[in-house]
């Protein structure tokens, strides 16, 4: 057979793509340990090529991935993989590959599938997590929760507790004594809120995110069921196997109990997600959970940085506690080591990041190809004032999320209470769009239309507000279009955009900046063949940002990108500056108080570092501004370099201090070097 399309993996990549040949059926479990910028996706979407070539169905694969991106990005490679096998029909192949996607997505449709033998309504709606909080806020005060003599958690901090339970399989009584330690005194009526929070989804037919995980998880714990859905899986394939929750664990070792056909890829050096539940030890125990032990393969070389910023992340996370042993290595040679630059305070800190931008514009690397990286959002304030002086362009990763800007929320909803009437906070928030339609009138109708079968017949029966008579023909009209389907898929979300343009218009002031966001939202949904799926998929990922509320407008080209760490991940540049390398800042002061807490923080540096090509610049500010101190106290406290770089690995970097140092007077204080005051008034007008 034509191996052809192997020859540009390395020994390493090619091992683990060819894992359980020549026939592939009874392969054993596999784990690919892969470090950072190794070609993980390279080789898994390898394996998956490989698998199909040698007589697999693609039918009968299963790939699963953190977001619908990650999936779609797999699906072209595997397809240009493919082509130096099949030729033109390779898309025919990769059409195939029905079972790539988020745990969340496959979740849905196994869950639809198997409605019936579970006490699904097959029709069930999916919220997001603002829905859940919504529903969880309106339960909350049906139960009195809110007006409390003692100030009870907010619908946020209960939905997170709720979802930290879910996910990481942990008791009510585990997750406040280990989390929220401060809501501990509220367990009965937590537990009493929770209890009446599920009750009301069932009721209402919606499942909210992590339902999608637990019902799967509980419907694999059926015999019958479990026997059934791994048997349509010859193999299940996992990428980044390490920001897996014991929940999303429990599902495959149900989906491949004995482990063969399973191979997960990841590395526990980047395990970086445990405020999501995600916990290292599902890549660190996974080779015992099978007999024979699973097989592990290990990519070392990595095809990002060079050589002296990797020795540099090897020698930090080789002082971890426990992990799986790799050694990071390039051909890419350099003279540079990484710079860990001492600076009096986040001032000069902030002032060597612009200067270092803009010298290293001027050699030829991009803005854009340059970032700045933080622990906490707010560690970048200083940063942020210094590059507006400068005129420096830059974006900051964050901002608010398109599916939770109101006007979008709007139209969805009006979606998902068509698709089922008993989505109750869908109808909330849709009846309330009417003028004069407040909580007690969508209260009275939304009761009239779970008491009848018919949910159109009893909104034309309503008898509204006189407030709302003149709108509630055109209301009652686009209920009739959704619910009868007589305009077909995606017309619906047209029409319901025209019906909602006389309320975005009275609603808002900005209201046609906001119809760019509703065109926009036709457009996806002109993709997706159904409204059902249109549905699912949008909430389980949405896109990153509305166009008119994303934060900082885009006014260049060129631009300095400013993120935390977490949202780094799986990115690269040439140049990376990493700010506050101190205790306190990295590992956070809240970070540390257990060993598990500090071996992540550990891990969070570790990814910093491992994001840089070619320049690597960690910020160790001698002053720095301590947010939690009390008011009358000095906040500006003198810090300590970050005890994941100890003085027996300080010969990985070139320590220096900038600006540089001429003198020292007697009180302490420094001076610089002297000031062109003539020079800086040329460039001003340069």
């Amino acid at each position: 057979m034509n191996t052809s399309y192997l020859a540009k993996l390395n020994p390493e990549q090619r091992r683990a793509v060819e894992h359980g040949g020549p026939t592939y059926a009874e392969a054993g479990p596999l784990l690919i340990i892969a470090g950072a910028g190794s070609g993980k996706t390279n080789t898994l979407a390898h394996r998956v090529a490989h698998l199909v070539a040698n007589g697999m169905d693609p039918r009968r694969l299963m790939l699963l991935t953190f977001s619908r991106r990650a999936a779609m990005e797999m699906t072209r490679r595997v397809e240009r993989i493919a082509a130096n096998y099949i030729g033109s029909n390779a898309s025919v192949m990769t059409e195939a590959l029905t079972w790539s996607g988020t745990f969340h997505a496959i979740g849905a449709r196994l869950l639809r599938e198997y409605a019936a033998q579970i006490g699904l309504d097959r029709s069930f709606t999916i919220h997001d997590r603002g829905d859940s909080a919504d529903l969880l806020n309106l339960v909350r005060h049906e139960l009195g929760f809110s007006k409390t003599e003692k100030r009870f958690p907010t619908k946020a901090t209960c939905l997170a507790i709720y979802s930290r339970a879910v996910n990481a399989h942990l008791s009510l009584e585990d997750v406040l004594g280990s989390v929220f330690p401060w809501c501990a005194t509220w367990h009965d009526e937590l537990r009493r809120l929770f209890s009446s929070y599920v009750a009301a989804k069932q009721h209402q037919h919606v499942l909210d995110y992590d339902d999608l995980l637990l019902y799967w998880a509980e419907m694999m714990g059926e015999p019958s069921i479990a026997v059934d859905v791994a048997s349509r899986f010859d193999h299940v394939l996992v990428d980044e196997y390490q920001d897996t929750n014991r929940l999303q664990a429990s599902i495959l070792l149900a989906l491949k109990p004995k482990g063969t056909g399973l191979t997960v890829v990841g590395d526990d050096a980047q395990s970086i997600y445990s405020f999501r539940a995600a916990t290292v030890r599902n890549i660190l125990d996974f080779p015992d959970h099978f007999s024979p032990r699973a097989e592990i393969a290990t990519l070392e070389r990595n095809y990002r940085s060079t050589q002296p910023i990797l020795a540099a992340a090897n020698a930090i996370i080789n002082l971890a506690e426990e992990r799986f042993t790799k050694n990071l290595w390039s051909d890419r040679a350099s003279a540079e080591l990484p710079q860990l630059v001492s600076v009096r305070d986040e001032t000069d800190q902030a002032r060597y990041v612009a200067a270092k931008a803009l010298e290293y514009r001027e050699v030829g690397i991009p803005l854009k190809m340059q970032a700045v990286l933080f622990r906490a959002s707010h560690h970048s304030a200083q940063v942020e004032i210094e590059l507006i002086h400068r005129n420096i362009p830059f974006v900051k990763f964050g901002g608010l999320k398109f599916l939770e800007a109101a006007h979008i929320k709007d139209v969805l909803a009006f979606l998902r209470w068509a698709e089922n009437p008993r989505d109750r906070v869908a109808g909330f928030r849709v009846i309330q769009l009417l003028p004069g339609a407040g909580p007690v009138t969508a209260a009275r109708l939304l009761e009239r239309v779970v008491e009848v079968t018919d949910g159109l017949q009893a909104v034309r029966a309503f008898v509204p507000p006189p407030a709302t008579a003149e709108s509630w023909p055109a209301f009652v009209d686009a209920i009739r279009v959704l619910q009868t389907k007589v305009a077909g898929w995606p017309a619906e979300i047209e029409y319901v955009c025209r019906w909602y343009e006389p309320h975005l218009e009275r609603q808002y002031e900005d209201a046609i900046v906001r119809q760019s966001d509703l065109a926009q939202l036709v457009r996806i949904a002109s993709t997706y063949s159904t409204r059902e799926r249109f549905l699912t998929e949008l909430t389980l990922d949405p896109p990153d940002a509305t166009t008119d509320e994303a934060g900082m407008p885009l006014l260049d080209e060129d631009y300095l990108v400013l993120s935390t760490i977490h949202s780094a991940k799986g990115q690269e540049w040439r140049s990376v500056s990493i700010l506050n390398v101190i205790d306190g800042c990295i590992p956070s002061d809240l970070s540390t108080g257990s060993s598990a807490e500090i071996e992540e923080e550990r891990r969070l540096l570790y990814v910093a570092m491992t994001r840089a090509k070619d320049h690597l610049h960690l910020l160790l500010p001698q002053r720095f501004f301590a947010h939690q101190q009390r008011a009358n106290r000095d906040r500006h406290m003198y810090a300590a370099r970050t005890r994941f770089i100890p003085d027996s690995i300080l010969k990985y970097f070139d320590s220096c201090a900038w600006p540089r140092v001429t003198q020292t007077d007697i009180s302490g204080k420094s001076e610089r070097d002297p000031v062109n005051i003539g020079a800086q008034l040329r460039r001003m007008w340069s």
